[in-house]
C-alpha cells in the first residue's frame, strides 16, 4: 500500500478540534437555558405560572427602586376661589327725592286746614295797614296766598315761603305763624316791609 498523503492526517485532526469547539459551545449555551427550563418546570409543578414569576419580579424591583413611596405635598397649592359679588342694594326712594316732603316733615308740620283770608290772617299776624298793600305783593307772587305752598326743591314753605320751613315758630303752614315771623324777617333783614318790597322788586326774591 501506498503511504496517506500528510493532508489527510491534517484534516482528522481538524474535525476532532471542531467537534470539540462544538461541544463546549453546545454545554456553554444549553446549561443555563436548561436550568431556567427546570426551574419553570419546578414552579409550574408547585402550582406557579411563568407569568406569575415574572409578574413577581417586577413587583419587587418596582418595590425595591424607590424604597419608600413618596408622600403627595398638598401644602404647596393653593385653590382660588371667585367670591360671588356683594349684591347692590335697592336705594328706596323717599318723598323728598320724588318732590315732595318727608313724612318727618309733613307730620311734625301739619298742613293748614282752616278758614279765612288775606286780610283776616294779616290782622291776626299784626301787620299795619300801612304795610298790608307790601305784604300783599310780595306773598302773591310766593304762594298765591296759599298757605300749603311748599317748594319741591327748596323745601320753602307757607305764605312768604319761609325757608328752612322750620325756622317759622308754630307751624310753618299757619298763616298766621307763618306771616309774623315775616314781619320780623322783612323789618330784621330790610328793616321794614316796605323796604322788603323794594328789595322784591328788583330782584324778584326777598
Amino acid at each position: 500500500m501506498r503511504p496517506q498523503p500528510r493532508w489527510s492526517r491534517r484534516r482528522g485532526v481538524l474535525s476532532v478540534f471542531a467537534g470539540c469547539a462544538a461541544l463546549a459551545f453546545a454545554v456553554a449555551y444549553v446549561g443555563p437555558l436548561g436550568g431556567a427550563v427546570v426551574d419553570a418546570r419546578a414552579a409550574e409543578s408547585d402550582g406557579v405560572s411563568l407569568y406569575a414569576v415574572a409578574m413577581d419580579d417586577a413587583q419587587s424591583f418596582a418595590s425595591g427602586a424607590d424604597g419608600a413611596a413618596a408622600s403627595l405635598d398638598r401644602a404647596g397649592y393653593s385653590v382660588y376661589v371667585t367670591p360671588k359679588p356683594t349684591p347692590t342694594p335697592t336705594p328706596t326712594p323717599s318723598a323728598s327725592a320724588s318732590g315732595g316732603t318727608s313724612p318727618q316733615s309733613i307730620s311734625a308740620r301739619p298742613q293748614y286746614t282752616g278758614g279765612g283770608s288775606a286780610a283776616e290772617w294779616m290782622a291776626a299776624a299784626g301787620i299795619a295797614e300801612s304795610d298790608r298793600g307790601y305784604v300783599d305783593y310780595i306773598v302773591s307772587r310766593e304762594s298765591s296766598w296759599n298757605p300749603n305752598a311748599t317748594n319741591a326743591s327748596s323745601g320753602a314753605c307757607g305764605l312768604v315761603q319761609a325757608l328752612p320751613c322750620s325756622k317759622v315758630p308754630g307751624n310753618g303752614y299757619d298763616p298766621v305763624d307763618n306771616l309774623r315771623w315775616a314781619t320780623g324777617y322783612a323789618e330784621g333783614r330790610y328793616g321794614s316791609w316796605s323796604a322788603a318790597y323794594d328789595f322784591w322788586t328788583r330782584n324778584h326774591w326777598w
